[in-house]
């Protein structure tokens, strides 16, 4: 029986359970060759206790064993609400009933000895593919692991330590204000401040952003710093800018040329020192050819720019997040861990996503809450009418499909919700206003 040791880069540790010597050997040497880590043990006492120590990326495990069966190992890893590797059984004796039973709980796979070597290696394969990678490769991509998000991270590592203006763009729930957060934390540190800009009420952006004085306006009952002084020596992240009303685009312009702000009703400038991170979900150039946004601001809250690619096109990422957001959720609510069985890992791959990795948080989120016991299946994920359709057209265009996901997506929320666009938009992650855009371009009524 080999002993556990340190991996070397680039292998992926496998947990082997096979008291066969002979079986053992062949699987161990095989895999190694394939530039597989194999800890190899020959009694579920013994690698119980791995398990328990080690991070594997998959378990292949015997059925019949000297001290307990395999299978019973696993319900008690289970039962005891562990978060498991992938498990593939393989045992001598076939029978059926213990095959759905152990697919059932969560089980990747069953094969019956003797078994082509091939197929094992590919199934494998296929199970460390769905994988996210291990922690160390984890904790070094804290965006992602795919090759756009590793791109951005590095730009960030470049910028971050710069007093430059940074404006990220993306769709509706890309994770825009994580990346302004991230630009942040390797930056300059002081305090971290987001505001929405289409969440304000049009006369109140003014005095969230620059303050005022007391008795400057009506209501106005006492003194009122705005965001600006209160990020001094920080950050001050302005999301979805550009819904920006066209008067306070030009106020903005002034305090970013010279550093300087008013508080409504105020007489005297303050000095301000703040790094300025812009976000939008909306083409800037557009709405300056409108009219509706001014083209010299552009030029001032964009000298880097960073666009954040819809999480379906950065497939690798998906799995990564989804089991962060169940460790952070399982921390948060003091829940034990869950995890997802294969069948649902291979659901959240299929999913267009329309809403992102703000849909995909909420999505696993209503899983924890709905799911009974520690695997979540697939029918846990998806409510009905949220869930992409079982056979779409091969020849559909793609802007069609995720037209089509998009609006039964919000067509399910507004049932959800009884129609009310407020708590909708609240769901959703948008404004009101970015809600009714999408209703009337979608063609959704309200009876």
């Amino acid at each position: 029986m080999t002993e556990p040791t340190p991996d070397s880069a680039g292998y992926t540790q496998v947990c082997l359970v096979e008291d066969d010597p002979i079986m053992g050997e062949s699987i161990v040497s095989r895999f190694e060759l394939e530039g597989l880590s194999v800890h190899w043990h020959q009694d579920a006492a013994s690698a119980r206790q791995a398990l328990l120590n080690n991070d594997y990326g998959l378990v292949i495990s015997d059925i019949r064993l000297p001290d307990r069966n395999g299978d019973r190992l696993f319900e008690e890893l289970l039962e005891e609400q562990l978060l498991l590797p992938p498990f593939i059984f393989i045992t001598g004796f076939g029978d059926l009933n213990r095959a759905v039973n152990l697919l059932k709980l969560g089980a990747a796979d069953y094969l019956t000895k003797p078994f082509d070597m091939e197929r094992l290696l590919q199934r494998v394969g296929e199970l460390l593919a769905l994988r996210p990678g291990p922690q160390g490769e984890e904790a070094d991509a804290p965006l992602g692991i795919s090759a756009p998000m590793r791109q951005i991270e590095a730009m960030i590592q470049r910028v971050a330590p710069l007093e430059v203006s940074v404006l990220i763009t993306g769709e509706t729930g890309v994770g825009k204000e994580v990346v302004a957060r991230r630009i942040h934390e390797l930056g300059r540190g002081g305090p971290f401040f987001a505001v929405n800009c289409a969440a304000i009420a049009e006369g109140l952006v003014e005095s969230e952003l620059f303050g005022h004085e007391k008795g400057a306006f009506t209501g106005a009952g006492r003194h009122h710093r705005g965001v600006f002084e209160r990020a001094r020596g920080g950050t001050l992240f302005l999301d979805e800018i550009g819904d920006m009303p066209l008067a306070m685009q030009a106020r903005l312009l002034r305090v970013l040329q010279e550093r300087k702000i008013t508080r409504v009703g105020g007489e005297s400038d303050l000095s301000v020192d703040v790094r300025l991170v812009c976000a939008t979900h909306q083409d800037l150039e557009r709405l300056a050819a409108e009219g509706r946004f001014r083209s010299d601001l552009i030029y001032r809250i964009n000298l880097v720019h960073l666009e954040i690619p819809p999480l379906r096109e950065r497939g690798e990422d998906i799995l990564l997040l989804a089991n962060r957001f169940l460790a952070h959720w399982a921390a948060n609510q003091g829940q034990p861990p869950r995890q997802l069985h294969p069948d649902a890992e291979r659901a959240l791959l299929e999913q267009p996503w329309p809403g992102n990795v703000r849909d995909l948080r909420h999505t696993l989120e209503r899983a924890c809450i709905f799911s009974d016991g520690p695997v979540i299946r697939p029918e846990a994920l998806f409510s009905p009418g949220t869930a992409p359709a079982a056979e779409p057209h091969c020849d559909q265009p793609l802007n069609e499909y995720l037209r089509e996901s998009e609006k039964r997506y919000i067509e399910y929320c507004l049932e959800r919700h009884q129609g009310r666009i407020g708590e909708t938009a609240a769901a959703l992650g948008i404004s009101r206003k970015a809600l009714w855009e999408k209703m009337k371009r979608l063609g959704i009524r309200q009876d």
